[in-house]
């Protein structure tokens, strides 16, 4: 019987997965062929004949019905072929393959920061409510939430670069040292590692403090806002007075009573920003010259590219639907009300 259920349960759950991402494909297609960009006047440009460009449009299927084009673009993707670029005529997945650790790499660090500081000033500002620490708390996670993240990047290579020079400027490296390194993981601070190049290690780190820290500042100001929410709602349960009264320790309270029963939708709370960091850090990347996904995706729009933004659609759209899927995982494991 049990057996029965959990094999109900997964297929639900690869349904569910199924069903999304054939929805992420069909709106992803359809909002590209709805743009006015020509992705075939984009190939040979404004100059070439009418003759030249149809004989484009036909050889790329463009000239067929628009149920025709998605079902030959659904079955390619279903191979893992996400089609050529138009800007530089190279596979796109193998583009996003190069592109995505870097993006990897800064959300991971950004997101490690943003839980290393949000829930303990989360729960600092939580039982301190209504304080100057509270208060100091959500100020300084309402100032991350609303200032714009790419005024703060600027501002970071204004103080940090520019003026003090403590730190190194835009990019993963100086500039030509990225020559230097052969690519293995794509993450720069290991594969200078395994490089055996502990210079342009310290080089890698010290390029990815400042756009790491500024998304751990963005991720951190979510994080610390959920977490004083989930556990104001905690502190006022019964159980927590009762514990008190049994004379239990107030660190006992709210590391372990308390913060277990958080700790389920904290993780959530943890996962999406996880994932909003992997996907919206187009403008950090931007400002910082930090080769990742959301710096490929913008170039590929002003570059009227729609393959490969709609590369880039997809994988972000799949980024999320795992996520999810680990998060789900995560429920089962921490809580056995989920099973």
């Amino acid at each position: 019987m049990k057996l029965n259920l959990r094999l109900k349960a997964i297929l639900r759950t690869l349904a569910s997965v199924a069903f999304t991402l054939f929805g992420l494909l069909l709106v992803t297609f359809i909002i590209s062929r709805l743009l006015p960009a020509d992705p075939v006047l984009a190939i040979v440009g404004d100059h070439a004949s009418d003759e030249y460009v149809e004989r484009v449009r036909e050889q790329l299927g463009l000239n067929k019905p628009i149920l025709v084009q998605f079902w030959i673009y659904f079955t390619n993707v279903l191979q893992g072929d996400l089609g050529q670029s138009i800007r530089t005529g190279q596979p796109i997945i193998e583009e996003l393959a190069n592109v995505f650790p870097a993006t990897l790499e800064l959300a991971t660090i950004g997101t490690l920061i943003g839980v290393a500081f949000g829930i303990p000033l989360g729960v600092w500002a939580a039982v301190n409510k209504d304080s100057w620490i509270d208060h100091v708390v959500r100020f300084f996670g309402l100032v991350g939430y609303s200032v714009p993240i790419f005024w703060l990047g600027l501002m970071g290579l204004l103080v940090f670069y520019a003026e003090l020079d403590w730190l190194p400027g835009p990019g993963r490296l100086d500039f030509g040292y990225e020559d230097f390194i052969t690519p293995v993981t794509g993450l720069m601070t290991v594969d200078t590692l395994l490089a055996g190049e502990t210079d342009l290690f310290w080089n890698a780190v010290g390029h990815l403090i400042l756009p790491a820290a500024l998304l751990g500042y963005f991720s951190l100001a979510y994080i610390s806002r959920m977490t004083r929410s989930l556990m104001l709602g905690q502190l006022s349960q019964e159980y927590i007075l009762t514990a008190r009264v049994k004379g239990v320790s107030e660190a006992r309270i709210i590391w372990k009573h308390a913060m277990g029963n958080i700790m389920v939708p904290l993780i959530t709370v943890v996962a999406l920003s996880y994932g909003n960091l992997l996907e919206g850090s187009v403008l950090t990347e931007t400002v910082f010259a930090w080769r990742g996904l959301g710096l490929y995706i913008t170039d590929s729009i002003f570059g009227q590219d729609m393959p490969a933004v709609m590369g880039g659609t997809i994988v972000v759209g799949a980024i999320f639907i795992i996520i999810n899927m680990l998060t789900d995982l995560a429920y089962r494991v921490l809580d056995p009300r989920a099973k």
